[in-house]
């Protein structure tokens, strides 16, 4: 296996590959221009990226890229997948606790002060974005302002595996979390994939064996920061517009796509161990999770545990 890492997107990317090794070096190097390319598309923090567009004509119909318009009509299915648990339209929440640079300059310069902001309850609902999908034009309501890094870094992470499949045997993208896994390597029956400790980086607190697929991790430890004298992390709960009260610590899904596998962590993670099972719903018979508390106690359905094969 070949690794080849970079920055992008606001986090660590790894990209690893088994095959021939000048046909691996230029699927490494493609992937990561398709990667670099797709965060002046979708990152918040740039003035001149499409998402930023986007943004600014809340109130007015916007003309969408066929990427933008597909991840954005897929961010609006979760929502109602997910009973609004997973929300993009919290970006005015993010900023008003101090997230309104990246995670980078907000650790170099701190993080701006309490801003006043519409409460959660008062802003326009992301169910009421419209769509022609005709013409690929997306209505925000006025007012609404999106962050779609979560979601956008996991559909982005398929996409660059898939990419890099064409120049490997096998091949696995992990973008700060998301991964997405193409094929087996040689003479193994599984991915053998870290559960990382939340509490201590680095740390392991078990290997998971999975297929060929997607694994996302959601976590409240990592994007932290103090506003003053509080302290706050970047999982804003929608129905408060504030940082997530949750008695897990991180949430890992086992999912089909990337995508699905980033929102259901980021819900499930919200929900807790009391809305959890509600939350998966109808998807717990595709999806898999297992959740890190406070103890670094392992939770999750029988069948999650059966079928990531915890070791």
């Amino acid at each position: 296996m070949e690794t080849f890492r970079f920055r992008a997107m606001n986090t660590d990317v790894v990209m690893i590959a088994e095959g021939e090794f000048d046909r691996m070096a230029e699927g490494f190097e493609q992937a990561r221009q398709f990667i670099q390319a797709n965060e002046q598309r979708f990152s918040r923090f740039l003035d001149n990226s499409e998402l930023t567009q986007l943004n600014r004509s809340a109130g007015t119909w916007f003309q969408a890229s066929a990427d933008l318009f597909t991840v954005v009509a897929l961010a609006q299915q979760y929502f109602h997948q997910t009973r609004g648990l997973f929300d993009p339209s919290i970006l005015p929440d993010l900023r008003r606790v101090g997230y309104d640079r990246s995670i980078d300059l907000m650790r170099e310069q701190g993080a701006a002060p309490l801003l006043e902001s519409l409460l959660a309850n008062e802003r326009p609902s992301f169910g009421e974005v419209q769509f022609d999908e005709a013409r690929q034009m997306i209505l925000l309501p006025q007012g609404m302002a999106l962050d779609l890094g979560g979601i956008a870094k996991g559909w982005i992470a398929e996409r660059a595996a898939i990419l890099l499949s064409g120049f490997a045997s096998a091949c696995a993208v992990n973008a700060g979390g998301d991964m997405f896994l193409v094929g087996l390597p040689e003479s193994l029956e599984h991915w053998p994939v870290a559960l990382e400790d939340p509490l201590e980086a680095g740390a392991v607190l078990t290997t998971l064996k999975t297929g060929p697929g997607a694994v996302a991790t959601s976590t409240v430890t990592k994007r932290t920061w103090k506003q003053g004298e509080i302290s706050r992390h970047h999982l804003i709960d929608p129905r408060t517009g504030e940082p997530a009260l949750t008695d897990w610590l991180s949430v890992t899904v086992i999912a089909a796509h990337a995508d699905e596998a980033e929102v259901y962590a980021k819900a499930l993670l919200i929900a807790g161990s009391r809305g959890a099972e509600q939350v998966a719903g109808d998807r717990s018979s595709q999806i898999s999770y297992l959740a890190v508390d406070r103890h670094k106690n392992i939770w999750g359905s029988q069948k999650s545990l059966e079928h990531v094969h915890v070791s």
